[in-house]
């Protein structure tokens, strides 16, 4: 059996996570579970899996949590730094980290300094501290697996490969529902229309940054810190039917792809199965009824969020916590309807120009950029709404 902590279990990652420990009772098996204010949907999930703690961070439904679960065994937790705990906890073997955002970074460094296995789907880790999460990986001899379906296609490509040389990275994308607009019609975009992904089930952060392209940008970082090679070896390709979900290039011309229809299921299966590949109830691909695949270019201009994060990781330091710091700010508030679609990129971009970039690696430094440039997006974003 494998024993999970599941952080982020009432979102989109957290809940089909828990659909791959339903068909895999006899392996898995639920420690932990954790949520921000979803309370009702966390105490269902305790009910069912009968984990050994919780955690709701949201101080104020920690009563609710605690009436509901008192004739249960399960300890009830609040707080963020209770969320660095249970990670922590012996009887744990894999913490999923299926928090969205920058707030799972304390969380994820508590877990790799515990020496837990990471199924990781919080991309921000890596992006905002990709340095020194890899320092401490290697210091503590722990395993990442990837669970971004992206950056597991291409984990899956680099199996069996030993130390062959990866010339290049085809990170794939949908394209978001955006991808054939003018720059004219995405000034008039609303978050509703954004929130209307035409491939993939996601939570609302997550799909926004689709539709700006961001999410690619935080996934060619995160790949960055994953395997080893530059951001000039990682190529955005554009692939709206979202079948190949990424390939690597060798030496040889040769490219290698992992293929599969868009469900998140597969690869958070690949990364609690892992070396073992699992059966799993899901739709099959059929070539016969897919027909064709089509690929393009991404364009930069109409969607600048993708340029801004190959700028912000080549000048390194704080500048990707910077850009994504202001990213989660600008997102909010366009689904708040207070800032339009273009935006986005105008104050992540103004932010970055601004903000001045520290090289210290170390948590402090990140938490303090992180702090001061919501602070400045908050501000720019003021002056321009």
């Amino acid at each position: 059996m494998k024993a999970l902590a599941i952080l982020g279990s009432t979102g989109s990652i957290g809940t089909q996570t828990l659909e791959v420990v339903r068909q895999h009772k006899e392996r898995l098996e639920v420690r932990v579970l954790t949520a921000g204010s979803n309370a009702q949907l966390l105490i269902e999930q305790a009910l069912e899996f009968k984990p050994d703690a919780v955690v709701i961070a949201d101080e104020n439904q920690y009563e609710k949590v605690v009436t509901a679960l008192q004739d249960t065994d399960v300890k009830v937790y609040t707080g963020a730094q209770a969320l660095c705990d249970v990670v922590q906890q012996p009887s744990v073997d894999i913490v999923v980290t299926a928090m969205v955002g920058f707030v799972g970074l304390r969380p994820t460094i508590a877990a790799i300094e515990a020496k837990k296995t990471i199924a990781l789907a919080n991309k921000e880790t890596l992006v905002v501290a990709g340095e020194l999460i890899s320092r401490l990986v290697v210091e503590n001899k722990v395993r990442i697996l990837p669970v971004d379906s992206e950056h597991s296609a291409i984990f899956q490509s680099l199996v069996g490969e030993g130390d062959n040389t990866i010339d290049k990275i085809l990170l794939t994308a949908s394209g978001g529902p955006f991808r054939r607009f003018t720059s004219e019609q995405l000034q008039n975009v609303t978050a509703a229309d954004a929130l209307k992904h035409p491939n993939w089930s996601m939570g609302a952060k997550i799909t926004i940054d689709s539709a700006t392209l961001m999410n690619k940008g935080l996934e060619m970082i995160e790949a960055k810190w994953l395997f080893g090679v530059q951001p000039a070896q990682i190529e955005v390709v554009l692939h709206p039917e979202s079948i190949i979900h990424s390939a690597v290039q060798f030496l040889d011309g040769s490219i290698k792809a992992q293929l599969a229809m868009p469900t998140m299921c597969l690869p958070i299966l690949y990364a609690l199965s892992y070396p073992e590949r699992w059966e799993f109830e899901a739709e099959r691909l059929d070539f016969f009824k897919l027909g064709a695949m089509t690929f393009e270019q991404a364009d930069t201009e109409r969607f600048p969020c993708l340029r801004l994060a190959y700028e912000a990781i080549e000048q390194g330091g704080t500048m990707p916590c910077i850009m994504n710091a202001a990213n989660e700010i600008a997102n909010e508030l366009f689904r708040q309807g207070r800032i339009s679609f273009m935006a986005i990129p105008q104050i992540i971009e103004e932010t970055m120009q601004r903000h001045t970039v520290d090289y210290t690696v170390s948590l402090d430094t990140y938490l303090a950029a992180d702090l001061s440039a919501r602070s400045l997006a908050r501000d720019i974003a003021d002056a321009i709404s």
